[in-house]
């Protein structure tokens, strides 16, 4: 093989595939990417067999064909290191050297043929949505999904379908987010009601995908895998085993407390009253009574902090707790410049809502 390439175009390609390399691994193949050149175009896989990356490489010119397999952290490293606009690559038997206009890289790879399939997308999709929606959605949902739990189904985010929506659900056990997002095309077949769980890694990668918000999003469902295509990107993925929990039935509906805050002004408040806070008292107390709403945070060795909201609002006051990193959260991704507030009574969770298509809830917690 042998082939010239944009040096910009390559780190950008390699930022994302290097995301999906094990760290560690029993199989040092997995650690290495497989470069394959045809007469037309070059492709690089990463995988770790379970998020796999099909990635076709632009900007390049192929003088021999051929494929190479080597450390995908050492070759990411070289043309990071690099000024060259140009980086040439030529395989030699179990290498594969790397010329820019003053260096000369020499990087021993592994036995070509020897690397495991990375799926490439052939055949019509099940589902389109735009990049800009389904990136919008991630965002909204992904900080909440559970890390390292031994409950593996929220380990991941809840693909749900309903007509031309797709909902994306994520939970830690503590909090909810939900999202609602446009599709591009109704569904029909087996994705016209299909449920599936994707894992937190593969919806992280495909928030990483670069490209034009309106780029296409093609996604193809099959049994135990998701593939999804945009641009010269092949995402293949194996789905979360497990029931998600029946988040429906965590969605408080009787709540008779309504407030409507500003998004700016509530962030402020959350982050001031959280600054006096500490490990042992990581709540802060939300007080709701007639015109305001009072945020506070204290701890005994630190101080106490104090922030006032002028608030509509006529019921009975109300005393809560939470945590403030999980209203920050929340509140960080909220794009209206209102959101909705309702409260039940203080061992019950908190709902958010912003327009019609975010809803959170959060658990409230003891502060004493």
């Amino acid at each position: 093989m042998k082939a010239s390439f944009n040096r910009e175009a390559l780190a950008e390609a390699l930022g994302l595939l290097t995301s999906v390399v094990p760290g560690r691994t029993p199989k040092p193949i997995l650690r290495c990417l497989q470069i394959t050149a045809n007469k037309k175009e070059v492709r690089i896989c990463a995988t770790d067999l379970e998020v796999g990356i099909n990635h076709l490489i632009s900007e390049v010119q192929v003088e021999d064909a051929g494929e190479v397999i080597i450390p995908a952290d050492r070759l990411a490293a070289v043309v990071r290191e690099s000024a060259d606009e140009v980086l040439s690559l030529e395989t030699t038997e179990g290498a594969c050297e790397i010329k820019g206009a003053d260096s000369h890289f020499i990087i021993y790879g592994q036995e070509p043929g020897q690397y495991p399939a990375v799926p490439g997308f052939d055949g019509d999709s099940d589902l389109e949505i735009a990049l800009g929606e389904l990136k919008a959605g991630i965002e909204q949902c992904l900080f909440a999904t559970a890390r390292e739990s031994s409950r593996y189904a929220i380990n991941g985010v809840l693909w749900e379908i309903k007509g031309k929506k797709i909902l994306l659900v994520a939970t830690d056990g503590r909090r909810l987010a939900r999202c609602r997002a446009d599709l591009a095309s109704t569904p029909s077949g087996k994705a016209l009601a299909a449920k599936m769980i994707v894992p937190a890694k593969t919806m992280s990668l495909l928030d990483k995908v670069g490209g034009d918000d309106k780029e296409a999003v093609a996604i193809k469902l099959l049994d135990n895998q998701v593939l999804i295509s945009c641009a010269n990107v092949v995402i293949s993925s194996s789905l979360v085993e497990g029931n998600f929990p029946k988040y429906e039935d965590i969605i408080p509906k009787d709540y008779d407390k309504k407030l409507k805050l500003s998004t700016e002004a509530a962030l402020s408040a959350v982050r001031r009253a959280a600054l006096l806070t500490s490990e042992e008292s990581r709540g802060i107390k939300l007080l709701i009574e007639k015109g305001k709403m009072v945020f506070s945070g204290s701890a005994p060795e630190t101080g106490n902090a104090q922030v006032e909201m002028v608030v509509d609002y006529k019921g009975e006051p109300i005393e809560i707790g939470f945590n403030p990193h999980f209203l920050i959260d929340a509140l960080r991704v909220i794009k209206t410049p209102e959101f909705e507030m309702e409260i039940g009574q203080a061992d019950r969770p908190g709902l958010i809502k912003s327009g019609a298509d975010f809803l959170y809830v959060l658990m409230p917690i003891n502060i004493g």
